[in-house]
């Protein structure tokens, strides 16, 4: 999930001669990225959703502060406003990933990383609304192709949840339309402020707010412990986070914005081919014919046209 963990985008330097680990470490991303959906099943199985949350955050906003001084030299950006991390904190960790965590105890990873799909059209719609871009036909069209995608997966058995129970699904959009709604004022209001910061200050906000959720809601600290458990939490937490962020923010100052557009729509088909594969949740006709409407109306969005 990119845009969720990287909240802020560094404006692209022109692309400069095509270098060969580039390709790989894209790859790399998609992988990791794609494999994060079930890992938090994995780390469900004994851990509340919150308190899952909250551990996954603080681990990994250590990680980020440990690493804050040495990215920042290479940024050379003035920090962003107090309010603008404060929200990204609040939106596009906390509100994100609480839903989504909580979804994930009853929706499997393939079904959810389908549905969280929406996140590159909720992002070309605010473009629209809220940035001042153009929306072109073909954009248009994918608008449509997608959205017939996740009324098809609506309508089949959501990998197996009760008949009629699609609150948790639900969750999952709810997900997505909150990291959108932070990475808008981000785009609005971030520009040519340290991401850096922007996303070590928000992810510790957020995980100060999970924490405190989860003593609200939950008994984080009577809750398991097995060894699955934590080398999901904690592959999400180096591996899912503070690794994928430092490599996505390297390419986006040295590679074209087209090529990294492969990760948004090569993401949700490693999740659920790594989901059938692993046999978490059933993916009936329904979601795979949803799956790919929603894929190929994400490439129609967010390809670019040619100069």
């Amino acid at each position: 999930m990119p845009a969720a963990e990287a909240t802020a985008r560094p404006t692209a330097e022109p692309a400069s001669k095509p270098r060969p680990v580039v390709p790989l470490l894209i790859a790399l991303l998609c992988v990791v990225w794609g494999s994060t959906w079930w890992a938090i099943r994995l780390s469900l199985e004994d851990q509340p959703p919150l308190s899952s949350a909250a551990l996954r955050f603080l681990i990994a906003g250590a990680a980020m502060a440990a690493l804050a001084p040495r990215l920042r030299r290479a940024e050379a950006a003035p920090a962003p406003p107090t309010w603008l991390w404060l929200v990204a904190g609040a939106t596009n960790f906390t509100g994100c990933y609480g839903l989504l965590y909580l979804a994930e105890t009853v929706v499997p990873s393939g079904i959810a990383a389908v549905l969280w799909a929406i996140f590159p059209l909720l992002m070309a719609a605010s473009a629209v609304l809220v940035l001042g871009e153009r929306l072109r036909r073909l954009q248009l069209g994918g608008f449509l192709l997608s959205f017939s995608g996740i009324v098809i997966v609506f309508a089949g058995d959501l990998g197996g949840l009760p008949q009629g129970d699609i609150g948790p699904a639900l969750l999952v959009l709810g997900s997505a339309v909150s990291s959108a709604i932070g990475t808008t004022l981000v785009k609005k209001y971030g520009g040519g402020t340290s991401s850096v910061l922007l996303n070590r200050n928000g992810m510790l906000f957020g995980a100060a707010l999970l924490t405190i959720a989860a003593f609200v809601a939950e008994r984080p600290l009577a809750m398991g412990c097995s060894w699955r458990g934590m080398l999901a939490t904690l592959y999400l937490a180096l591996f899912g986070t503070a690794l994928t962020f430092g490599v996505y923010f390297w390419l986006l100052r040295t590679v074209a914005a087209s090529r990294l557009a492969l990760i948004t729509y090569v993401t949700p088909v490693v999740a659920i081919l790594l989901g059938a594969a692993v046999g978490d949740g059933t993916m009936d006709g329904a979601a795979w014919l949803g799956a790919l409407l929603v894929t190929a109306g994400i490439v129609l969005v967010v390809r670019r046209p040619r100069a």
